[in-house]
């Protein structure tokens, strides 16, 4: 019988950091990830995690973007690690990439190149009776672009299934600003995003800084998203969008993935002080998220999911009655106690960036 729930599509999933950073075989249900994980205190987020495949499928998140991440150190910002050069950085994503293929081979996931392999993909899904034996289908994604020794490497990345590009991640980064920076594009970012918009690639503005988000609108012509945010106006930092942003998202047909990080839904947040139970944080505070976007853009066809679970933190920095990505199918009657339609509903879990890729990835 059909274990679920209706199709998601969530726009940010770091599965090979995980696999491989966290040494997580995704393949297995949850509790026993965790159990695997009981005594590590290497990270904040062991024995919490909240996302496997065998969770992907009981969520109904058949379809998902899905990350490489390497960012490379800098000397006057590392809140994060980060590799010594970008070829490390590169090495470290093509071992990434090599994590995807072997779900591949093994028949656990499915790239995601084209809109005809996203529609026979979401056909599949919505069809079967049994999605507990289906492969999830992942569109490949970079996020943050320190990783690429040149702009150049993007056509490389592109030839692998690349489709969509985010220039920065936290801080000051190889070809532009990022969270918690400030500053616009320098000369390599700049024929970054040349390169880019000549691949067609999907241009992610998480996290750059204003003047680079705003840059990245005005000289960037290809497809544009914002994979994982909040709003600003309910959580007042840089790392959010404003409504103004927000309204230039949607006017170049973008669509906004709504992410779980708990600091990203709470004012205030401290890290390694402020808990989701004592703050409030709910999947209730994730649909106030939801329901403000729609409400500055008066519809809700440019909002989506991009929950980041499992971004390096697990349930100790996400919404207190969130145990695995499965209770994101809890926003549902949330989103209807606020007023969305059935319909409203499905654009938001997967109708908005199914619409967003099938324009965007090649024919």
């Amino acid at each position: 019988m059909k274990t679920g729930s209706p199709l998601l599509l969530d726009a940010h999933l770091d599965l090979a950091l995980n696999a491989l950073d966290w040494n997580r075989d995704l393949r297995l249900p949850l509790a026993q990830i965790r159990v695997r994980e009981s005594g590590l205190r290497d990270k904040p987020g062991r024995t919490r995690g909240t996302v496997s495949l065998p969770e992907m499928r009981q969520a109904g998140a058949g379809l998902c973007v899905a990350t490489q991440l390497a960012r490379v150190a800098h000397d006057d910002f590392s809140p994060l690690p980060g590799w010594n050069s970008q070829e490390q950085a590169w090495a470290a994503t093509q071992a990434q990439l090599a994590w995807y293929r072997s779900m591949e081979d093994l028949g656990e996931m499915r790239q995601i190149r084209t809109a005809s392999e996203l529609r026979t993909h979401a056909a599949l899904w919505n069809a079967s009776p049994d999605v507990d034996r289906l492969p999830i289908g992942y569109v490949l994604s970079l996020e943050g672009a320190d990783s690429l020794p040149t702009p150049q490497h993007l056509e490389r990345a592109w030839n692998q299934g690349l489709r969509a590009l985010g220039p920065a991640h936290y801080g000051p980064g190889v070809y532009a600003q990022g969270t918690d920076s400030t500053g616009g594009f320098n000369s390599r970012g700049r024929d970054l995003l040349r390169v880019a918009g000549e691949l067609g690639l999907i241009l992610d503005v998480t996290h750059l800084s204003d003047a680079c988000f705003w840059e990245a609108l005005e000289s960037y012509s290809g497809p544009v998203w914002a994979s994982h945010h909040n709003a600003r106006a309910l959580v007042p930092h840089q790392r959010q969008l404003d409504d103004t942003m927000v309204r230039a998202l949607a006017a170049r047909g973008a669509v906004i993935g709504v992410a779980l990080d708990a600091w990203m839904l709470y004012p205030g947040w401290q890290r390694g002080v402020t808990t989701p139970e004592s703050a409030g944080v709910t999947l209730e505070t994730v649909a106030r998220h939801i329901h403000h976007f729609c409400e500055v853009l008066g519809n809700a066809l440019h909002v989506g999911i991009g929950s980041d679970l499992d971004g390096c933190f697990g349930t100790e920095q996400s919404p207190a009655d969130l145990d695995s990505i499965a209770d994101l199918q809890k926003l549902r009657p949330l989103l209807a106690q606020l007023g969305f339609s059935a319909a409203d509903q499905d654009a938001i879990f997967h109708g908005n960036f199914l619409r967003h890729l099938e324009a965007s990835l090649p024919a």
